[in-house]
């Protein structure tokens, strides 16, 4: 396999500096900077960059600008996305995120990652693993999902946390590294609507 593209699509070590993947990047740039500069009111024509740039997204989306990714072509979004100012999304791999995901501001989805030795790292090797983000999902403001992380249905991430390894559904997880710290159930739900109060 020598083609840069395809190791990297592979999770395999592969150069990103190369002519085919430095073209897809500015092609992506060049999308982005229209979306990011487009007058707040061109809702539409911004969810068409998204669209036509994004590998799949469902039929309501909605991204504040400024957002940033490397390729677009790597993102599958579901139904109803909202994120917030400041998305940067690392789509060296595969970043699939299910329906009614809400994402607060400054998060950062990282599949990229280089090598700790220093040689192979100034030699510009690097390498790529997926995310994958399950349906009804909050993920609160400053997060960090680091590469080949997954996150379970209905969890909620706390600000601040920077997320290392798999979440599962139905929890609540915080921290650097993140940890789990509280299950979601049925009974959390009913305290919520008896008293109508969501914090």
């Amino acid at each position: 396999m020598n083609n840069q593209k395809e190791k990297m699509l592979a999770g395999e070590a592969y150069q990103a500096m190369g002519r085919e993947l430095f073209d897809e990047r500015q092609h992506a740039k060049i999308q982005l900077f229209t979306y990011n500069n487009l007058h707040p009111n061109q809702i539409k024509q911004r969810n068409k960059i998204i669209k036509d740039l994004f590998g799949k997204t469902g039929s309501m989306l909605f991204i504040e600008p400024p957002f940033r990714c490397d390729y677009g072509y790597n993102i599958d979004i579901g139904e109803r996305f909202y994120a917030n100012y400041n998305l940067t999304i690392l789509d060296c791999a595969k970043v699939t995120i299910g329906d009614h995901v809400m994402l607060g501001p400054n998060v950062s989805l990282f599949t990229a990652g280089h090598p700790i030795h220093h040689e192979p790292r100034n030699e510009g090797w690097e390498y790529a693993f997926p995310i994958s983000i399950g349906n009804n999902v909050w993920i609160g403001g400053n997060v960090v999902i680091n590469p080949g992380v997954s996150i379970g249905d209905n969890t909620v991430i706390g600000a601040g946390s920077v997320v290392t390894k798999d979440i599962p559904a139905n929890v609540v997880a915080v921290g650097n590294p993140c940890k789990v710290i509280k299950q979601i159930d049925e009974e959390e739900k009913q305290y919520y609507f008896k008293r109508k109060k969501f914090i």
